[in-house]
């Protein structure tokens, strides 16, 4: 059997399997990957929304990110929630060692609408790690955070891409364009200054939740195989999109998307 590829998440749990490093690991598997995961936060979410939050201790968070970085080298790494200053400080410090892609997924809100992390990390955020990403994946409400203005169409989309590359030196920015009205349309902003668009139906349903781990996990696992950011970004809208339609319906709010359905690429 040829050597599996490795893609390693550092996240935020959800005990409901939709979010978090449960979606991340769900993703890699369906794209063929080995997937690793060190915990930031333990959660407590569920459809419904976020109960509580336990950010662990920075001494049991290091612990992970050495046990992982000391054994298995991971061909690509992303990160999901990370909710405290001194969390930022402590993941930055180890993806400084090591050349593989990097794929930021911003969590700020979860799709209830409950804050995840403090404004002070957000700042940390900007100034820690945009810079050392080689691509962020964030939503609307996520990208008009980092922009600083209402997105409210596509020609505001097309200026806040650039702007965050440039003010943050971001190297490649898709923002998902499933909050706005009509086709559910992303933005891929290269860093050779192409802009690609990726379009899909919209899909009414209110089962949501996890969909930005989700897509920002398959681009990680893309990258891990070799893929270009464009071609990962390509896979993870069409993997989104099937997960989305194919939706499972589980729980009594915004229920999980179907992690195993797209066999695709």
């Amino acid at each position: 059997m040829s050597k599996l590829n490795v893609a390693l998440t550092i996240a935020g749990t959800d005990p409901s399997g939709g979010a978090g490093i449960m979606a991340d690991l769900k993703s890699f598997q369906a794209r063929g990957v080995y997937g690793m995961a060190v915990v930031t936060s333990v959660v407590a979410q569920n459809t419904q929304g976020v109960q509580d939050i336990c950010n662990l201790d920075q001494k049991i968070l290091d612990e992970q990110l050495k046990s992982v970085f000391s054994d298995i080298t991971p061909d690509a790494i992303k990160t999901g929630m990370l909710a405290e200053v001194e969390t930022i400080e402590r993941v930055s410090q180890y993806l400084n060692t090591i050349s593989c892609p990097y794929v930021l997924d911003p969590v700020m809100v979860a799709t209830s609408g409950d804050r995840l992390i403090s404004t002070e990390a957000v700042e940390a955020l900007k100034e820690k790690l945009l810079p050392i990403a080689s691509i962020i994946t964030p939503n609307l409400p996520e990208a008009e955070v980092l922009f600083g203005k209402e997105l409210k169409d596509e020609a505001a989309i097309l200026e806040a891409g650039k702007v965050i590359q440039s003010k943050y030196g971001v190297k490649n920015v898709v923002i998902k364009g499933g909050h706005l009205e009509k086709e559910a349309k992303d933005f891929l902003f290269l860093e050779d200054g192409q802009v690609v668009t990726f379009s899909a139906e919209r899909i009414h349903t209110k089962h949501t939740h996890g969909t930005g781990c989700t897509y920002a996990a398959v681009i990680t696992a893309e990258l891990a195989k070799g893929k270009s950011v464009q071609e990962a970004v390509g896979t993870a809208k069409h993997f989104i999109t099937e997960a989305i339609k194919t939706a499972p319906e589980l729980g009594h709010g915004n229920g999980p998307v179907n992690h195993v359905s797209y066999k695709g690429d």
